[in-house]
């Protein structure tokens, strides 16, 4: 819910939102059917768009982190989603060139310092997911303090999967499931799929409903894998950094196509 404060957009990234009548007559429709509750995004393809331009990876991550902001204020603001979850940085890029991970640990960072007041007025709560003791000290400080201060925020989640990895995540809550049983905590509850679900990062958001992919790459990377169970998987060839609002919109479009059945049988 709004409060009587000053809006201001959720990013500001350069560039300019879909105002076309075309965009605005999808946009409508869109909204008119059902929308996903929480979309999740593969951001794949920095490197390669880089390389086609003859520049560093670094560039490639620069123009990605753009597109996560042009992304995530259209989710936010234009469509009312609720809930974006964005691959950032997995528990496997570690094995990347020691510039390029430092450069990925900078640009998470930037966005703390930049974006942190915008998220605070537009009562965005900010979680990063995932091995927060992988992460360098003063970065974490800073990802730790953005939770903080943002985490009585309702009106839209943000997840950004830093240092993530799903397999970690699954062996990480049964090992807080076991700690807390021999510590007598769980006072006999049965372990079952609520209970394991407390003890994921994503514990009380509901799972992703639409998983996307950029880059053509057809593979999960050990993203949420416990949570995309039944999310429908919609892939594009479009570069991480060429992607835009008008391509998440054909995403949607095809989301509301699909009969989500859950492994039952549905009567026509």
């Amino acid at each position: 819910m709004r409060t009587g404060r000053e809006v201001h957009p959720i990013v500001q990234a350069d560039v300019t939102l879909p105002g076309s009548a075309d965009m605005s007559a999808r946009l409508s429709d869109v909204r008119q059917r059902e929308l996903p509750r929480h979309i999740a995004i593969i951001m794949d393809g920095n490197g390669r768009w880089a390389k086609l331009r003859g520049q560093s990876r670094m560039s490639g991550h620069h123009q990605g982190m753009e597109a996560a902001e042009r992304i995530v204020r259209f989710v936010g603001e234009d469509l009312g989603i609720k809930y974006l979850t964005l691959y950032a940085f997995s528990t496997e890029n570690w094995n990347r060139p020691p510039e390029e991970v430092q450069y990925l640990m900078d640009l998470i960072r930037e966005f703390l310092d930049e974006k942190l007041k915008m998220l605070l007025e537009n009562e965005v709560r900010l979680r990063v997911l995932g091995d927060a003791d992988g992460v360098p000290a003063p970065i974490r400080a800073e990802i730790e303090r953005a939770m903080k201060l943002t985490e009585s925020n309702q009106r839209f989640h943000l997840n950004i999967a830093f240092n993530y990895g799903g397999r970690q995540e699954i062996l990480r809550a049964v090992q807080q499931i076991v700690h807390d049983r021999l510590n007598g905590d769980l006072n006999g509850d049965p372990i079952d799929e609520a209970l394991f679900r407390r003890y994921l990062y994503t514990a009380d958001q509901p799972d992703p409903d639409l998983l996307i992919r950029t880059s053509g790459e057809e593979r999960i990377s050990n993203f949420l894998l416990w949570q995309i169970a039944y999310a429908e998987f919609w892939v594009t060839k479009t570069l991480w950094p060429d992607f835009k609002p008008e391509e998440l919109l054909d995403a949607i479009e095809a989301y509301q196509c699909r009969q989500r059945k859950f492994g039952a049988v549905v009567e026509p």
